[in-house]
């Protein structure tokens, strides 16, 4: 009986009603699914064309140069701490005059040095796990092996001895 009042009133049924409301509300307020599903789009589009643009990339002369350098910073870092180990032994004056001199330096730039580095080992790490190097293998860990049972102890023997009736 609704059904049919329904029919009789706006002659296309409930839902011809319900999409032109539908249709009257998304003049004043978007579509918040389908701006999402729009921005899908777009987002896939541009992936698609930033894959396509480097998948006949050519590698010359001058990426091998700027991959060299891109391995450096690691290394350079690992042997220039150990390298102030031996410049501290082999001249403690100098070193101590050079450590006081950076005792001097304002503690902002030791923040920015610090996202520096930050940034540059954190993007490393996202690249490296976007490629998946990071992913666990398949193979999962051997359980640890039982832990032998250790020497007897008498005084602990005794207590047990004494603890029950």
């Amino acid at each position: 009986m609704i059904r049919a009042l329904g029919r009789a009133l706006f002659g296309g049924g409930a839902r011809a009603l319900g999409d032109s409301v539908t249709k009257v509300a998304e003049v004043f307020t978007p579509n918040a699914t389908r701006a999402l599903e729009l921005g899908a789009d777009a987002y896939a589009a541009a992936h698609a064309s930033h894959l396509a643009e480097f998948q006949h990339a050519r590698p010359g002369r001058f990426d091998a140069f700027v991959n060299g350098l891109n391995r450096l910073p690691r290394p350079m870092l690992a042997l220039g701490t150990l390298a102030l180990f031996v410049y501290a032994m082999a001249d403690p004056v100098e070193f101590a005059r050079r450590m006081q001199a950076l005792a001097t330096v304002p503690e902002p730039l030791w923040w920015l040095l610090g996202a520096v580095v930050a940034f540059y080992f954190g993007a490393r790490e996202a690249h490296h796990s976007r490629l998946g190097k990071f992913t666990p293998s398949a193979v999962p860990p051997s359980p640890p092996k039982p832990m032998p049972d250790p020497a007897p102890n008498p005084a602990l023997s005794d207590w047990k001895a004494d603890q029950d009736p």
